[in-house]
């Protein structure tokens, strides 16, 4: 049987051993640079790359850095995600140092750190009002821009097309100034505009049906 050739990297020497053999997701060795890495304080690290298959058949590949004179060895986060074993293993056959040595740093560095968020329930059960209606007459009551009376006598229909044209804080003036509501200035800047005019509708037809009937 032909043995298969070694290949030649500038950086280093592939590892082949009877891991090869092994089932998926065992982790490798995939290469072992001869060259030292040194780290921001000179510390001398053997550096390898390492892959490993994972649940969805791709690979993905780390590196690891293990202090020349003993010491605890440390690995990066993923630094790649292949289809399979020999893409994995061309990427190792790339890596140069001036990228072991970044890689270093950053697993030195440990992964980032995200602080955690206390999430706390709202303050309030509604957003703030668009528009917050204040008295624009001299004498200090408000004024409205339409008398929904005087329209609702022309037609309902007309009266509800006004009202649609109106800013929310013209109907709040409105419904405020005819008193066509008991709910306070502060509740009525939250309610919705369509509301608002089902409120001045309702109101003035319910009067105007009073006055016809006297």
């Amino acid at each position: 049987m032909r043995r298969r050739s070694r290949p030649q990297y500038p950086f280093g020497a592939l590892h082949y051993g009877v891991v090869i053999a092994f089932a998926s997701w065992v982790e490798e060795t995939l290469l072992q640079f001869q060259l030292p890495v040194h780290g921001p304080d000179g510390t001398a690290y053997a550096a390898r790359a390492c892959g490993a298959q994972m649940a969805d058949g791709l690979w993905h590949g780390w590196l690891e850095f293990e202090p020349v004179d003993d010491g605890e060895p440390i690995r990066s986060q993923r630094e790649t995600t292949q289809p399979n074993r020999t893409d994995t293993e061309y990427w190792a056959s790339g890596l140069t140092p001036v990228y072991l040595e970044g890689a270093l740093r950053r697993a030195l560095d440990g992964p980032l750190r995200i602080p955690s968020v206390v999430v706390r329930p709202p303050s309030y059960r509604t957003p703030a009002p668009s528009a917050v209606v204040e008295p624009s007459g001299g004498d200090g009551h408000i004024r409205s821009v339409l008398d929904p009376f005087s329209v609702y006598a022309k037609s309902e229909a007309l009266l509800r097309s006004q009202l649609r044209a109106l800013a929310a804080w013209h109907l709040v003036n409105i419904v405020a100034e005819y008193g066509l509501s008991d709910e306070p200035i502060e509740t009525l800047n939250a309610v919705p505009r369509a509301t608002l005019i089902e409120t001045i509708v309702q109101g003035v037809r319910t009067r105007s049906t009073v006055s016809r009937s006297r």
